[in-house]
């Protein structure tokens, strides 16, 4: 199940987050009660007996400036101790991950000391359970908002300004991420998925995917690979292992992996994958990637090689 609820964490500062709001709805119920209770009790007592005496008026004010100030600071001192408790996960012991927001899809890069090990990926977080995890943001051209309310809150993601969120998931499951901050016609369609899973699967996964590209067995796939190296496909995507190198668009090294594909726009499958490359206006009206113009045999052979088994 794909959860999106601050009310369901599954990391220790969504947890902490999630009391804070409690406590806060609380406290502002119990102030929102009180003053409707002394409202009408002043409009009784008014009704009755033509009001209370200046010293009792000041009284009540005095009384209710107090309480003001004491349950202001109560809530004060509880968001202090929330903001140190998200701020204590940062160690040297922590994995690298680089997230560039886009218009409108997520560019993940797993970092490592030796270029050839780093993974790169789209739309699709895979986190190891236990593990701290420090993501770099950044953004490629307007202001987004990366957001996965199971595990932290909101992090501003700001071109020309690096930030920086740090998570630790203690709980395997797969959750919902979203921009949260409006970025254009397809802001609602700008999903991130995040899959939580023991060390040893997280394990094969990277390993896989540091893997060169699709197979090209088939004589359809064959074709299909030289349809993405020598056509439109390169400019913009990259396939490890063949001569198709672009960087403005998502790694396509991997895509019949994923979950989704356009951002969480389409569940992944052979039939999706062709309605994407066939009409992407269609499936997400303003999206970046134009009609490719492509035959519906050159389309059938690209498929055929990047959608692996789908």
């Amino acid at each position: 199940m794909n959860m999106q609820s601050m009310l369901a964490p599954a990391g220790l500062q969504a947890a902490a987050i999630e009391r804070l709001w409690w406590i806060f709805l609380i406290v502002t119920s119990l102030v929102f009660v009180a003053v409707i209770v002394a409202l009408v009790a002043a409009i009784v007592r008014r009704n009755r007996d033509g009001g209370p005496s200046d010293r009792a008026a000041f009284r009540g004010v005095a009384a209710a400036v107090i309480a003001t100030a004491v349950t202001l600071i109560g809530l004060i001192t509880v968001d202090a101790f929330t903001a140190r408790k998200l701020a204590s996960l940062e160690t040297d012991d922590r994995m690298v991950v680089n997230i560039t927001g886009r218009q409108w899809w997520w560019d993940i890069e797993y970092q490592h000391p030796l270029p050839s090990m780093r993974v790169r990926t789209a739309n699709e977080l895979r986190l190891p359970v236990g593990r701290v995890v420090q993501i770099n943001l950044q953004s490629a051209d307007v202001i987004h908002s990366f957001w996965v309310p199971a595990l932290h809150g909101k992090r501003d993601v700001i071109p020309g300004h690096a930030n920086e969120i740090w998570l630790k998931a203690d709980t395997p499951g797969r959750y919902r991420g979203q921009c949260a901050e409006f970025c254009g016609l397809q802001h609602a369609h700008m999903a991130l998925t995040v899959i939580v899973e023991p060390q040893d699967k997280f394990a094969e996964w990277i390993a896989a995917q540091r893997q060169l590209g699709p197979s090209d067995a088939s004589e359809q796939a064959a074709r299909g690979r030289q349809i993405v190296e020598r056509g439109p496909c390169s400019t913009c995507h990259t396939v490890r292992g063949t001569d198709a190198g672009g960087r403005v668009g998502p790694d396509l090294t991997h895509v019949s992996a994923r979950q989704t594909i356009a951002a969480g726009t389409l569940p992944t499958s052979r039939e999706n994958l062709r309605k994407w490359i066939d009409n992407p206006q269609h499936v997400k009206p303003g999206v970046r990637m134009p009609a490719l113009g492509l035959s519906r045999d050159d389309i059938d052979a690209v498929v055929a090689y990047l959608g692996g088994t789908q």
